[in-house]
């Protein structure tokens, strides 16, 4: 199951989620305030690159991705 992170816009709180893939739009309540408004947002583990940098910077070392050779 993918753990999804919600804000709430009631209260602002962000928390976090596990949600069954079959679901495609599950109702979402806020542990803080109980609001059932809570909206996905973009996580920073899924919009930051290795080491949680950015994903276009590159390593030191001047390594990368791509094939080899």
């Amino acid at each position: 199951m993918p753990l999804y992170e919600y804000q709430c816009p009631d209260c602002e709180s962000r928390f976090e989620r596990l949600v069954r893939s079959t679901e495609s739009a599950p109702k979402v309540v806020c542990p803080t305030c109980g609001g059932d408004q809570a909206e996905r947002i973009l996580s920073m583990f899924a919009t930051s690159g290795p080491r949680g940098g950015s994903a276009s910077s590159s390593s030191s070392s001047g390594a990368s991705c791509g094939p080899v050779g």
